[in-house]
This record gives structure tokens, C-alpha cells and sequence, in this order.
């Protein structure tokens, strides 16, 4: 989804979450190309992170605000989301235990990335498009989600 398509309603809403998006999209390519577990485990660890985050972010904001808004319209397509978020959680515990020498470390980062990837795809393509459609005002949830953003990424 291009950011300069989104409604004035929910741009500031959708373009956080795009922005997210864009930058654990960046990290999993940039752990691809990384040489040295040293640069990759930094990567791994930060990504992870911000995933952490972004999912915080979801669940506690803005999911609750889309379901609320129309939940026989959105309903399904936020528990699908919720279920999706619960397996990167998984492999994300999973990382945090394991050092970026470990088997199957590469292995577990590169599914997330994924998973995640493929998640990022269901959420521009069909939720947000979704929301656009319905008419959804996100305005008022834009500043509470940048003020949450903010406390998460401390």
C-alpha cells in the first residue's frame, strides 16, 4: 500500500503502521546479507524488538478500535491478525533464548521473516484497503497509537 493513497481519516493511523512495516521489512533483508553472526544477531535482537513492539502496538490500539468500528466486517480478518501475531511471538521467544551461533537460529529468523512478511501483505492489502473502503475514522486513534508508540520503543 502507498502511504500517498490513504484518506486524510486514517493516514496518520495507517502510515505509522506502514512505516513499521518498511523497517522490519529493511531488517530481514539486511540480516539476509549480513556476513558475520555479530551484525546479524544485532539485527536479529533489535528486530525482534521492534516486532515486539509493533504487535503491543496492534493488540492494544488499534485491533481493539478496528473491531469495535465494524466487528462483522473486521472481525475476521483481526483474529486471523491475532492468530499470526501468537506464532511470530513463538518464534520470537524462541530467539531470545538462542545466541546467533545456535542451530537453527538463521533458520528461525528467516521463517519469522516470513511470517511476517506475509502478514504485512494480508494487513495492506486487505485490511487497510478494508478500512479505506468503509470509511473508517482512525484520526482520533492516531495520536493515542504515536503516544503508545512511544512509550514502547523506549
Amino acid at each position: 500500500m502507498n502511504k500517498t493513497d490513504i484518506p486524510a481519516a486514517q493516514k496518520a493511523a495507517l502510515s505509522l503502521l506502514i512505516d513499521d512495516h518498511r523497517k522490519v521489512q529493511k531488517a530481514f533483508r539486511d540480516f539476509a546479507k549480513a556476513a558475520d553472526g555479530g551484525s546479524g544477531g544485532r539485527i536479529a535482537s533489535e528486530t525482534c524488538a521492534a516486532l515486539k513492539a509493533h504487535t503491543e502496538l496492534e493488540e492494544s490500539l488499534f485491533y481493539p478500535f478496528v473491531r469495535e468500528s465494524d466487528p462483522d466486517a473486521f472481525g475476521p480478518l483481526i483474529d486471523e491478525a491475532l492468530v499470526e501475531h501468537d506464532g511470530a511471538k513463538k518464534l520470537i521467544a524462541e530467539l531470545e533464548r538462542m545466541h546467533p551461533g545456535d542451530a537453527l537460529f538463521e533458520a528461525r529468523f528467516t521463517v519469522l521473516g516470513e511470517n511476517v512478511e506475509h502478514h504485512i501483505h494480508e494487513e495492506e492489502d486487505e485490511l487497510f484497503p478494508a478500512l479505506i473502503q468503509h470509511d473508517v475514522d482512525l484520526s482520533e486513534l492516531a495520536e493515542r497509537m504515536r503516544a503508545r508508540q512511544a512509550e514502547l520503543v523506549r
